[in-house]
């Protein structure tokens, strides 16, 4: 919003959209983050990963990272914390960084997930 816009008395945007993350595939298995997990029928917004058959494309399992806790008092969007960063990790973990600097490990092997 441009200073313009402020003197107007325009209301302040909502948040922009989650970051764009790009696909690990490792082996067989593409993962992706999921963002807009209410859309599907899900709890929250954010904080999901899907896991893929790299060839067919077929879903294989999804994985709640982290719970976020909404406040019924707040605007929903603007407490969503989405994944902004998927990696690969050591011996076939995925590492991941949500909007708050929180990071997690992935186990895909056990569908586990560990905070560092």
């Amino acid at each position: 919003m441009n200073d313009d816009e402020l003197e107007a008395g325009l209301p302040a945007p909502k948040r922009v959209g989650p970051p764009e993350v790009e696909p690990v595939t490792i082996g067989n298995v593409r993962y992706e983050v999921v963002h807009w997990g209410r859309e599907r029928g899900l709890g929250q917004n954010g904080g999901y990963l899907e896991a893929f058959d790299a060839a067919s494309g077929a879903s294989l399992w999804l994985l709640q990272v982290y719970v976020i806790d909404y406040d019924p008092d707040l605007e929903e969007d603007v407490q969503d914390v989405f994944i902004e960063s998927l990696k690969t990790g050591p011996r076939g973990t995925l590492k991941i960084v949500d909007e708050r600097g929180r990071r997690f490990v992935v186990d895909p092997a056990t569908r586990t997930v560990t905070a560092k």
